[in-house]
């Protein structure tokens, strides 16, 4: 499954916010600096979902706030429900 992501750099705490359309905002404490920020979002999402990170890929978005992640095994609700238990 591929999910669209509003990453905010530097924020106070790692947390999902919301989730707006079908957009997951998530707010992470990383620097947006040298993949930083990516390296967290990777590690955030295997936490809050509780996958492997090998099951979390960034396919698009590297360098800017709006990404897209692969996420295999799990479906669209899944994830969606995942994070908001997590908040």
């Amino acid at each position: 499954m591929i999910i669209n992501v509003h990453l905010s750099p530097r924020g106070s705490k790692n947390e999902f916010q919301q989730l707006k359309g079908d957009v997951f905002c998530i707010k992470l404490t990383a620097p947006p600096v040298e993949g930083a920020a990516n390296q967290a979002l990777v590690k955030f999402l295997s936490g809050a979902l509780r996958v492997s990170k090998s099951h979390i890929r960034l396919v698009a978005g590297e360098r800017s706030r709006e990404k897209r992640v692969e996420i295999d095994g799990l479906t669209f609700e899944e994830i969606k429900t995942r994070l908001e238990a997590a908040k």
